[in-house]
């Protein structure tokens, strides 16, 4: 009887490595995708602490930089954003997709074709929760890619942008929060009141927020990327929800924002000391 029950106990500590080094691998990866999609964009993929084990439940963030980061340099796409964030020490339970935009206006069937890459490869992750933000040109590229796929986006957050679709009656569809800095003199207010006076005129402002911030600049906005209260406003989203409505109990404010950063400076000292 002892041999079987050594051998049974060294079959369980082997599958115990198997499972560590599985982990291991999976932990806090970051991995480049270069020309993996012929005439598409490069981008960044962010795979969670525990992703190998929850897969199927992850939800997924695609995060849509400004014209500041457009180029050939992926690494550029890093400066700032739901990733940077991360690595400042916010904790974000999610892959993250950050594409690089080469130039231009951000285009939704590039987008997509990542999504489909991902299902190709064996990325799995809750389908029932993509959410997509971005800032600047950014946030054209959100609500474009809303407007022209509302069937796969849970929720939506676009900063300080505005939309290029000529036909933009599906943007009422999918759960979004506009916000724009009504001093902003990068891209003028004025982009994103057409798109919510247009949702109004068109009678589909009833899965929609939008906030006009008052005397705050363009670069302001980016802190929104920093706050917590921003993933929980998105992952209080599913498509499973009924009637897919908008949250409006979460509230982010000026507070909020400034301490943001200061947040993820203690989080980053407790890491250092665990």
């Amino acid at each position: 009887m002892k041999r079987p029950l050594r051998l049974l106990t060294l079959s369980f500590v082997l599958c115990l490595l198997s499972l560590a080094t599985v982990q291991a691998q999976g932990t806090d990866l970051l991995s480049a995708k270069k020309g993996v999609i012929p005439g598409g964009y490069n981008f960044w993929i962010y795979t969670p602490e525990d992703y190998y084990f929850t897969q199927e439940s992850t939800p997924l963030v695609l995060f849509l930089h400004g014209a500041s980061l457009c180029g050939h340099d992926l690494n550029r796409a890093l400066r700032y954003g739901t990733v940077a964030a991360i690595k400042m020490g916010r904790n974000i339970p999610a892959l993250v997709i950050t594409p690089q935009n080469p130039g231009g206006a951000w285009s939704p069937k590039k987008l997509n074709d990542i999504l489909e890459w991902l299902d190709q490869n064996d990325y799995a992750y809750d389908h029932n929760r993509l959410y997509v933000l971005g800032m600047s040109l950014g946030g054209y590229g959100t609500l474009d890619f809303v407007g022209t796929y509302p069937e796969k986006v849970a929720a939506a957050m676009a900063l300080c942008g505005g939309c290029t679709l000529k036909d933009q009656s599906r943007m009422g569809e999918a759960p979004l929060w506009i916000i724009h800095g009504t001093a902003d003199r990068a891209v003028s207010v004025r982009e994103s009141q057409s798109v919510v006076n247009k949702m109004k005129q068109a009678g589909i402002t009833e899965r929609l927020r939008y906030d006009w911030l008052p005397g705050e600049s363009h670069s302001a906005l980016a802190r929104y990327f920093y706050t917590s209260k921003t993933y929980e406003w998105l992952f209080s989203h599913s498509m499973l929800e009924p009637g897919r409505p908008v949250h409006r109990d979460i509230d982010i404010t000026k507070g909020d924002l400034k301490q943001a950063y200061r947040d993820m400076e203690k989080r980053a000292e407790q890491l250092e000391t665990e």
